[in-house]
């Protein structure tokens, strides 16, 4: 029992992590700003979640587990809007 709550705890903490990062999806996404955004922070934190996936798997952790996997998805889903978005800039610039 007294597990089952600690993972409650760890998937709710995922939950409030994730909801974190809809104010920088709508940044990216909605407004195409990217300005500030380093992606090779962002690439090093999708390895370090990648790794803490890992980690969760191993010890067979369902609140790490998917914590992770969701956090992952925002991540990626950043990148993705901030690579288009500067893709689409620089198209802008050429013409």
């Amino acid at each position: 029992m007294a597990e089952a709550w600690i993972e409650a705890i760890g998937l709710l903490a995922g939950v409030v992590g994730i909801i974190a990062w809809i104010p920088q999806i709508i940044e990216v996404w909605r407004h195409k700003r990217h300005e500030g955004i380093s992606l090779p922070t962002f690439a090093v934190v999708f390895v370090a979640l990648s790794m803490w996936l890992l980690y969760g798997i191993l010890v067979d952790s369902l609140a790490m587990i998917v914590a992770n996997v969701m956090t992952l998805a925002v991540i990626l889903t950043v990148i993705i809007g901030v690579v288009r978005a500067r893709k689409s800039e620089q198209e802008g610039f050429a013409q």
